[in-house]
Parts: C-alpha cells; structure tokens; sequence
C-alpha cells in the first residue's frame, strides 16, 4: 500500500487524485503508526526547510521513517521540500536535513539568471536524464515537469543525481540513492510525465 505522509505540509490531496484517477490503491497516513504496512511512501512538502523539517520531528514521523527507509529499505519518494529535507542541510535555515542523501540545498544565484532574473523558478522546464531508473519510463525529458522553487539540491555524490536541469546553472532536478528518491519538480502539476512518475513509483 501507497502511504503519502501528512506531516502537515504538501499537495497530499493533488497527487491523492491523480492515483484516484489511475485507480492505484494509496492512504494518506495522518499519524506515524498509520505508517505500518506501507510498501511505498511518499513525503510531500512545501515552504521553508526548517519550517518542514521542525513540522516532521513534531508530527513524530521523522524516527517511523527512518526505520522503514533506511533499515526496511521501502522506496520512498520526496516532492519540492520533501526532497530538500532528504539532504543534510540547507542555506534557507540552520536545521539538520535527514540526511539521507549527501549534499546541501543552496539558493539559485539571480546573477545567473540572464533572461529570467526573477526568483523563484516557476514554470515548465526540461530535464537530463543522468541514470536509469524505472520510475522515469515513459518520461519525455524534453517536456519536462513544472517548477516552482528558488532553492536546489546540490549533491555531493553525482551517481545521486537522477536527473538535472538548466536555469543558470545546472542543477540536480531529482536525485535516487538505492530506495530513496526526491524530485524537485511538482509531478502532480506535470500532467502526463507527472502522471507516468507516480505510475512508475507506485510499481517499484
């Protein structure tokens, strides 16, 4: 079962209707022993990372998912902040990340920006695919996915980055350590490759 973490923060009910309409079984886990028996989580996530990352300990999900992710080795997936808080740290705050993933979130430099000088990144962009993985199938890189953000997942191990992306600079647009996957993008506003990542994931 599909268990999307609602650790109050995140679209939890736009990526709910797209498995709706996909007819993939999923629940939305409202406390941490809602957890038990998932075999895919989903870690949504939007606003400031210390703001999300003080949200998680709080909700007392933080420790359930570590035990599943890194000892049980469910797959997991982060969206927008969900993702930034999978690594150690970031420029927009002082908290720890989870550190699950090597790496800092760093705040996009304007001064690279040429022809868009405005923060934050919003709108479609492409992506670059940098490794295989299953949960991309079906995935027209051109296209791309929609953003929104000013921040990015700069990795320090690039076999973590999944996929990059160009805005100024090349950024890790999604990043996937064994069971462990984020993306910045927004899937559930990415119409039909947003649809085929969630497919994807929940088949993992």
């Amino acid at each position: 079962m599909i268990k999307i973490v609602n650790y109050g923060s995140g679209n939890i009910r736009a990526v709910g209707n797209i498995y709706d309409r996909l007819n993939i079984n999923y629940e939305v886990a409202d406390t941490p022993e809602a957890l038990n028996g998932a075999n895919k989580i989903i870690l949504p996530g939007v606003g400031a990372f210390d703001e999300t990352m003080g949200m998680l300990k709080k909700s007392g999900f933080k420790e359930i998912l570590e035990e599943l992710v890194l000892i049980d080795k469910i797959p997991i997936l982060g969206i927008c902040v969900g993702m930034q808080i999978l690594s150690e740290g970031s420029e927009e705050g002082d908290s720890e990340g989870l550190g699950w993933i090597k790496g800092k979130v760093k705040k996009i430099d304007k001064n690279l920006l040429l022809h868009k000088p405005k923060l934050p990144h919003l709108g479609w962009n492409s992506v670059d695919i940098k490794k295989h993985s299953k949960i991309l199938d079906s995935v027209d890189a051109k296209t791309g996915f929609y953003f929104i953000h000013s921040f990015y997942f700069e990795c320090q191990n690039p076999e973590d980055e999944l996929t990059s992306t160009f805005y100024g600079k090349n950024f890790s647009s999604s990043v996937n350590r064994e069971n462990i996957t984020g993306v910045q993008f927004h899937p559930e506003k990415s119409h039909h490759n947003g649809i085929s990542l969630l497919k994807n994931f929940s088949q993992l």
